[in-house]
């Protein structure tokens, strides 16, 4: 048998096209005897990362073994323009391109395939990534060259019959590529006649392989075999098949779809052998290739970005000239005291990893800056002089900045934030994660917690002993993000500057949803499978379909099903698992690099969401692998707190003429803490919950520790011990330490160990261990490192033992540490947010109004969070009104009465130019006083006919109190409708007023122009009123209308309208009780002609669609009708007796109005005797009176220990219960209510 290697293989990497998965298609190379492989994905190099990291494990154990290793061939299929065009070309004919093999022979060659693919998508992207002759011959050098299957450009000119031009062609090739220039052959040819597959390939492959051979013969070029790999087993061409209709958009029975030969699995060498026994050399030519193939790397040490350095602190060629390589060996390889250098040996290794002499100049130029920059920081923050505690803690991180190679690093970080700051108006947080450890990064500004004061470590952040790069995230408010980005990419170079990638692949629920679409499985049938998955599956099952099926009963029924749609559902659903179906860019990874990111990874370009049609630069590989290849990654993250945060401040500048810094905010305020020990946390970060309300009330925190540690243990696992935490903070005499001196580090959590740090420093304490070596103790404890944890245990005891503690209470100390490690927590993270959390507090204590808006303003895309805030803002006394021209502004805005409004650019159908043409008129010349003054003078070049219905239908103009909204669309006898009377006057009006003022005889000859009649219009009902103000803001902001309903829905109904989302929580109710309004309505036929109803019901709290299915829908239907107010009984029962398929059965529906005066019989008031005085019987007395009904009314009076009572009922009024009601009860201390 002749050896053999695939050199053209597609994964999954090949996006809707490949199949592959790379592990499996190297088991199964290595399986099978071949030395090595290829992976050559469509115009991407985006899986050879995996690709050489899976081979390099493989070797790993191979070398182990005494094996030979597995050599990783790095590829790619290209695309050519046509016709010896440029990649730069965009006309009819030049979109696509012929096929061409290109693989990296060296590591020369793997950098000009870089290259070439990153060029064909930066410069050549015209329907898909290409590249050209001149670019091609330009990157030759390292490259091997093959001509590709048929729509390579020698086989397709062939087949066009342009026998020479194909001749032409090869020349080309050879000329530039020499012996690195190889004629591909290939044979698909489909001998199975009960297949439906390409049929019509082989016969194409024959005729050009018999062109190619003769060719490939007179111009003396090798021949190669391949077979076009896109899935790894024959078993897997269906799967395929279903992959190809996902990617064409395609069902399974589609006679005009596209079909693949389904010959294009990884054959082993014997079936090659099979294929192309006719012609050994292509075989034997193939492990030529690999041959000539060198074994490099594509992993580099750090490549750190330049930061241009001011010129007056000097240049790095006077550092050159200055300092001698024996003085940066000294610095380099001694501690920051210039003792215990490193044995010569290590010395060198140190120097060369950093990069050697030359690079290590560049390196003490940045941190000699860096050091200027932080000292000024400190003496800043710290004052003068500095205390020996803070200077040893700058010198030391310092000293370890420079060692480790990355003072370019935290001056770039320290430039980008504080250009956000100062430049760009951006809001930037305190910091996030361990880089708060760090008292250099403090003192430049990249973060704004003082470590020292909190105990947080630099070495969680950067350890001596564990050489990593540093990771700094970054949090902007959401809109400054985007700026900031582009800042960098103008000042470090748009090549140098770059997104990450980020791959989705079939997850699996939408594995079964794609492969359903395809097959033709109903979609209610495919919904089921998927909502039969839970979130995780049990006994620590990993979550994937092979698994749900063994595990899941209804998937094992489908799997077996005498359905073949649905058991080939599942079927190749399980092998489709995983396969990579779109790429997209991570929500805040970016690589800044020191040269043109090409030239050292692939690079292609995504859309940018936030400016359609703007090109985004982003890496071919993932964020995973990004930094193994050197590359510097920094996550720049957009935090909707701080937008909320910037709206507030704004707010309160504008309503307050206040400007506040919250980063000097007292930490010890009276009225935060107490807005804390109430609860009352909803809209601010972190604390909302209501779990953690309950928590909060309990422990009154009272000092910033408090609310670090409850932000540490406010999650599963170490939530257990809040409890004890509180129990300790209110009775110190429970407070204990093993030993005393644990107190330093315990106090402030009242002695539990809540965070790693306290281990860290506690293990520094005890038995002296190294900074280096307490990390290494907080990483080997969170991931259970049990070797690492054993040697680390015995130089704990071995060290407490020498500093004089007892070793069985070190041993208790040990065991309760091991315990910790399951859930403790990183303090630097959880300083910081709690400090955003602060902010977020201190503002609703203080500017509550201000707050809230700010807060609704970032929240106008959630029905549910507006919905919530609202309510929290009548429970805080605040109204929340409606857009209003004379008060509202862009967003969210506080009038000067501490009400809320609504903005006039959140109105649908008015944008930003609309409000803000409305807005600075009014700020120029004063408040609108009606209508018709609105109209003369606001731009109506800015301001159109439908932003002023709009504006009307929100009820912007309501107070001018001159004008219904029903009349402005009332019409006059000639059918003209009184908005466009308005819109004509106003444009009449203002060509006047222009004319005038350009007239020879000045502006006090204009015309006067009469205004048009008002017309009343026919009066709308509050429900259309409200749902055409609905329409225009999101939301019903005037009223609800279910407001009068609130209390059959609080009081006679157990499910809400956002469950139907997920119908599984119904399985333990025995009746399921609904209401809501109904706000959409889908009408449609099933596949097998049956009618079918989908209906949006909406309550309080959010919505939910209910669907109804043949006779249900007929029999219902007449219920559902827009606007509507219904109340539905209904069970969730098995379909089939004693099956797992459950199915929602309505029993009953009513209309509101009908259970509300039929099942609500009697309220009864309860009020505390002393809470009773003439005002509340007053305000009680006008409510009741306002509102004549059915509804019995009781009075029941009593003590206030409730021992005693008097029950009395009004022979005089029975009422109807309105929502003003039960506000004014709810929100007045001593009273309460019950129904019936």
């Amino acid at each position: 048998m002749q050896d053999f290697v695939h050199l053209h293989v597609h994964t999954y990497f090949s996006v809707l096209d490949g199949q592959a998965s790379i592990k499996k298609l190297v088991d199964k190379a290595i399986a099978n005897g071949m030395r090595g492989m290829a992976v050559t994905d469509h115009g991407n190099m985006m899986g050879i990362k995996e690709f050489f990291n899976c081979c390099k494990k493989v070797n790993g154990k191979r070398k182990d073994e005494g094996l030979e290793p597995f050599k990783p061939i790095i590829g790619c299929e290209m695309y050519v323009v046509r016709n010896n065009r440029r990649l730069t070309d965009r006309d009819k004919g030049d979109a696509r391109g012929n096929h061409l093999i290109v693989l990296a022979k060296n590591e020369k060659g793997y950098h000009n395939l870089i290259k070439l693919v990153s060029k064909s998508w930066t410069e050549g992207f015209y329907g898909c990534a290409r590249t050209d002759h001149v670019e091609l011959e330009k990157y030759h050098e390292g490259l091997i060259i093959c001509s590709a299957c048929i729509a390579g450009e020698v086989p397709e000119k062939i087949l066009h019959g342009d026998e020479k031009g194909a001749e032409e062609a090869l020349l080309w090739y050879k000329g530039v590529f020499g012996d690195d220039y190889y004629i591909e052959l290939q044979r698909h040819e489909v001998k199975n006649p009960n297949i439906r597959a390409n049929r019509e390939t082989f016969p194409l492959q024959q005729q050009a392989n018999a062109k190619l051979i003769e060719l490939a013969r007179k111009h003396d070029v090798k021949l190669i075999c391949t077979n076009d790999c896109h899935f790894v087993d024959e078993e897997n061409a269906e799967a395929h098949d279903r992959l190809l209709c996902l990617s064409t958009g395609k069902d399974l029975n589609d006679p005009t779809r596209m079909l693949y030969s389904k010959q294009e699995w990884f054959k082993t060498r014997e079936e090659m052998n099979e294929v192309f026994a006719d012609i050994p050399e292509a075989l034997a030519n193939t492990c030529e290739i690999l041959d000539k193939v060198e074994t490099y790397s594509i992993d580099h040490d750090p490549i750190m970005p330049f930061f241009p350095i001011p010129t007056d602190f000097g240049t790095e060629e006077e550092y050159r000239q200055r300092i001698t390589e024996k003085e940066l060996y000294d610095e380099f390889t001694s501690d920051e005291n210039g003792k215990n250098q490193l044995s010569p040996e290590e010395g060198e290794k140190k120097i060369k990893k950093l990069g050697g002499y030359d690079r290590l100049y560049r390196i003490k130029f940045e941190a000699d800056y860096l050091a200027k920059l932080a000292y000024d920081g400190a003496k800043r923050l710290y004052g003068e002089p500095l205390t020996d505690e803070v200077e040893e803690r700058v010198k030391f991180e310092l000293h370890i900045m420079k060692t480790m190679g990355f003072p370019g690093y935290f001056l770039i970080v320290q430039d980008f934030i504080n250009a956000a700051q100062q430049e760009l108006g951006v809001m930037v947080g305190p910091g996030r994660g361990s880089a708060a450890g760090s008292v250099v990064a403090y003192c430049l500004g990249i973060t704004k917690i003082d470590p020292i004061k909190y105990d947080l470590l630099f070495e969680r952040f950067l350890n001596p002993d564990r050489i990593s790069l540093p990771d700094i995230d970054t949090d902007f408010d959401d809109d400054g993000r985007g700026r900031v980005l582009e800042w960098v990419e103008d000042k470090y170079g748009h090549d140098k500057v770059a997104h990450i990638i980020t791959y989705g692949t079939m997850a699996t629920k939408n594995s079964i949803k794609d492969v359903a679409r395809v097959q033709g499985l109903p979609l209610a049938r495919s919904n089921q499978l998927c909502k039969a998955i839970p979130d995780r599956l049990p006994n620590g099952l990993k979550m994937n379909l092979a698994n749900a099926v063994s595990v899941i009963p209804e998937l094992k029924e489908a799997e077996a099903s005498a359905d073949i749609i649905e058991r080939e559902t599942i079927k190749y659903a399980k092998m489709l698992e995983g396969t990579v179906r779109n790429t997209g860019i991570h929500a805040c990874g970016t690589i800044i690099c020191r040269d043109a990111i090409s030239d050292w990874v692939p690079v292609s370009t995504a859309e940018d969401k936030a400016n359609p049609g703007h090109k985004l630069l982003c890496t071919q590989y993932d964020g995973h692998v990004i930094e193994d290849t050197g590359l510097i990654k920094m996550d720049f993250l957009g935090l909707k707190t701080l937008s909320q945060l910037k709206e507030a401040l704004e707010n309160i500048r504008l309503s307050k003429g206040i400007e506040i810094d919250l980063d000097n905010i007292p930490i010890d305020d009276e009225l935060t803490y107490k807005l804390y020990s109430e609860g009352r946390t909803i809209g601010t970060f972190q604390f909302e919950s209501a779990g953690m309300q309950k928590y909060l009330k309990e422990l009154q925190p009272t000092v910033f520790e408090d609310l670090i540690a409850m932000n540490a243990l406010y999650r599963p696992g170490p939530m257990d011990y809040i409890p004890d935490f509180i129990a300790r903070k209110k009775d110190p005499t429970k407070i204990k330490y093993d030993i005393p001196c644990m107190e330093k580090y315990l106090k402030d959590t009242y002695g539990i160990t809540v965070y790693q740090e306290q281990v860290m420093l506690l293990s520094r304490q005890l038995a002296n261990f190294t900074r280096g070596q307490s990390d290494t103790l907080r990483k080997a404890m969170g991931k259970k490192m049990i070797d690492k944890m054993n040697e680390l245990e015995a130089l704990f005891y071995d060290g407490g033992v020498k500093n004089g503690h007892d070793q069985k209470v070190l041993q208790k100390i040990w065991e309760d540490w091991k315990k910790f490690a399951s859930y403790a927590f990183n303090k630097s993270h959880a300083t910081c947010y709690s400090w955003v959390a602060y902010q977020t507090a201190y503002l609703k204590a203080h500017y509550p109004a201000e707050f809230m808006a700010g807060v609704m303003s970032r929240s106008l895309d959630s029905i549910t969070d507006i919905t919530k805030l609202m309510d929290e803002c009548r429970s805080m006394g605040i109204p929340t009104l409606g857009p209003d021209v004379n008060e509202s502004r862009q967003k969210f805005s506080t009038n000067k009465k501490g009400e809320i409004r609504f903005g006039i650019s959140a109105i649908k159908g008015v944008g930003g130019a609309v409000a803000d043409a409305i807005i600075n008129e009014r700020e120029k010349n004063g408040p609108y006083l009606s209508i018709f003054d609105f109209i003369q003078r606001v731009s109506l070049s800015s301001v159109n006919r439908k932003s002023v219905e709009s504006l009307v239908l929100s009820g912007a103009f309501d107070g001018f109190n001159t004008m219904a909204r029903e009349d402005f669309f009332a019409k006059n006898n000639k059918g003209e409708e009184f908005l466009d009377l308005l819109m004509r006057y106003g444009q009449t009006y203002q060509m006047e007023q222009m004319q005038a003022k350009v007239s020879l005889f000045g502006g006090d000859n204009a015309v006067e122009i009469s205004t048009p009649p008002i017309i009343k219009g026919e009066p709308w009902s509050d429900i259309e009123r409200l749902n055409r103000e609905r329409e225009l803001v999101g939301i019903y902001l005037s009223a609800h209308p279910l407001d009068e309903y609130k209390i059959v829905l609080d009081n006679l109904c157990n499910a809400k309208c956002a469950e139907l989302s997920d119908m599984s929580q119904f399985t333990d109710r025995e009746d399921i009780v609904m209401g809501g309004i109904v706000t959409g309505i889908k009408e449609k036929f099933t596949k097998t002609g049956k009618p079918c109803g989908f209906i949006t019901l909406e309550d309080f709290e959010g919505s939910g669609e209910l669907a109804l299915f043949g006779e249900e829908w007929g029999r219902w239907k007449g219920m559902f009708k827009e606007g509507c107010t219904v109340y539905i009984t209904a069970k969730y029962q098995p379909r089939y007796r004693g099956g797992n398929m459950y199915e929602f059965k309505i029993q009953n529906i009513e209309y509101l109005q009908t259970v509300k005066e039929k099942a609500i019989d009697r309220i009864t008031i309860s009020i505390a005797a002393d809470q009773l005085d003439n005002l509340v019987a007053e305000e009680l007395s006008e409510i009741i009176k306002k509102y004549p009904g059915t509804t019995k009314l009781y009075v029941q009076v009593h003590d206030p220990n409730n021992k005693n009572h008097v029950l009395l009922r009004s022979g005089k009024f029975t009422i109807d219960i309105r929502q003003s009601l039960i506000s004014f009860i709810e929100q007045k201390e001593g009273l309460d209510y019950k129904i019936n």
